[in-house]
């Protein structure tokens, strides 16, 4: 059960094809001989797509989750315990196509692979630090031995560079987790450094429905300077890209499913401020948090649902509706990429020709069209080498204005189960998108005065001054005892 060959054949048929590399395991006096014997060789990921299931072939059977632009990290089975290897380490993510930032993470990748687990399973990781600087790993939301929490200083030693150390514990609830450091913990975050747990239930569970499409993604932020590679670690609010798993639209890929399938998507916060995220075309239920499943009589519908800091929020539907629905953070601004918070305003103000004489001066100079931000668009101003574009993506009526935290949930009623390829755009039946109107368009009916008085509507008074409010002060004495 110890080779490389056993460990190898957790990968399944459909992720052998996209593992980069393997490296092998560096030695740590921390981890015991008895667990060195049996170190697993780590496996990474760099390409920044989404990758198909990981289909268990060995352990208990579930139904796999899919990890938007991630995967999910192989295990072995060694004496009926299940075990996975980390690696934390410096990366280079692709954000989007062209803009590349480097970060921490793990295996490859920021955020790290996904790790899956059934109820009951008996997990071992091994965790070896590649980073310049000491860390650890907190389980985040899972119930284990205080020791084995991961809080450098209070429940362990730091793992100190190139050092090896070992977490074992019983996956003891079904539900949404997530892992990251508790050692410098701003920069190592900051840095990119976290990633998504899932444990499935071991059999049916009375609040826990199966479902046909499970998706997974953190959410997390950076502030990164136009045509820089690494973020701004002292940054507190002021965040430039807002990104799911890493990823800032149009880099995110969609979540493709098919018509009538149950939907469940996993989302988890680790950036700095709270994410109302929203769905259109359908209503979902939040089913779970990282506290556990929800009980089916504390749930109602929603579109939108607010995800605060460090939490984890499950929410299912019926895709019932065919078409190319939003799926985003409603924060106007955490739909944008590159943003700067100090453009001035000059709706209203022609300043054409101007910005492109400042701009020949000042690179990094840039405003707000006179008509909007949408004007920044039609200009195609120029950015520094590898920032990502403000507002980019196009669909099949022009550019979609969105970037960050967006992406398009695809409902198609021939994809077929298990298939997560892009469809393509939406093909509209005749007569079901909006157009044009060419015909008449009737004015305003406008109510006149004489009329109005007749009716005991308002009527504007002549050589009356123009107010927004009129205040009518009381009269007589205020009795405010």
């Amino acid at each position: 059960m110890s080779s490389r060959r056993n460990f190898l054949s957790g990968l399944g048929a459909s992720l052998g094809a996209s593992i980069a590399g393997i490296t092998a395991a560096a030695t740590a006096a921390s981890v015991s001989k008895v667990a060195m014997a049996a170190l697993p060789e780590p496996v990474m990921q760099t390409s920044p797509d989404t990758m198909p299931p990981l289909v268990p072939n060995n352990g208990r059977p579930y139904n796999p989750v899919v990890t938007l632009n991630g995967w999910t990290l192989p295990w072995r089975m060694n004496n009926g315990i299940k075990e996975f290897h980390l690696v934390a380490e410096p990366v280079v993510r692709e954000m989007a196509p062209g803009f590349k930032a480097h970060l921490w993470g793990y295996n490859g990748q920021s955020p790290g692979p996904t790790l899956e687990v059934v109820e009951g399973d008996r997990v071992r990781i091994f965790v070896t630090n590649k980073l310049p600087e000491h860390t650890s790993v907190h389980w985040h939301g899972q119930r284990l031995p205080n020791g084995m929490d991961g809080v450098s200083g209070l429940t362990q030693k730091s793992i100190p560079p190139g050092k090896t150390f070992v977490y074992e514990f019983v996956a003891r609830r079904p539900g949404t987790f997530m892992y990251h450091p508790h050692a410098d913990e701003m920069v190592q975050m900051a840095m990119g450094m976290m990633g998504s747990w899932v444990t499935h239930p071991k059999g049916k569970h009375p609040q826990i429905d199966e479902v046909d499409r499970d998706f997974v993604f953190l959410l997390n932020s950076y502030d990164i300077d136009p045509g820089a590679y690494t973020p701004k670690v002292m940054t507190m609010l002021d965040f430039n890209l807002w990104s799911w798993n890493s990823r800032v639209f149009p880099g995110i890929d969609p979540l493709v499913v098919r018509k009538n399938d149950k939907v469940r998507i996993r989302v988890g916060n680790l950036t700095m401020t709270n994410h109302p995220i929203h769905i259109h075309g359908h209503e979902f239920q939040v089913t779970g948090t990282d506290g556990g499943p929800v009980p089916r009589s504390a749930r109602w519908p929603e579109v939108t649902t607010d995800i605060a800091v460090g939490q984890m929020r499950q929410i299912e539907f019926l895709a019932d509706e065919e078409g190319d629905w939003s799926f985003h953070c409603h924060k106007a601004h955490h739909t944008m990429n590159a943003m700067g918070h100090e453009v001035p305003t000059m709706i209203g103000v022609d300043h054409t020709g101007v910005a492109k004489q400042i701009n020949s001066l000042i690179p990094d100079y840039m405003v707000m069209g006179e008509r909007g931000m949408a004007d920044m668009i039609e200009m195609e101003m120029p950015v520094p080498d590898n920032t990502a574009p403000m507002m980019t993506g196009d669909g099949p009526f022009g550019s979609v204005e969105m970037g960050g935290m967006f992406s398009v949930v695809k409902v198609r009623k021939d994809q077929k189960p298990g298939d997560y390829k892009d469809p393509g755009w939406y093909k509209h039946p005749p007569g079901t998108v909006a157009h044009e109107w060419t015909g008449k368009v009737a004015e305003p009916v406008r109510a006149r005065a004489d009329t109005a008085s007749s009716k005991g509507m308002p009527t504007e008074k002549k050589n009356q001054p123009e107010v927004e409010v009129q205040v009518r002060k009381p009269v007589g004495k205020m009795n405010h005892g």
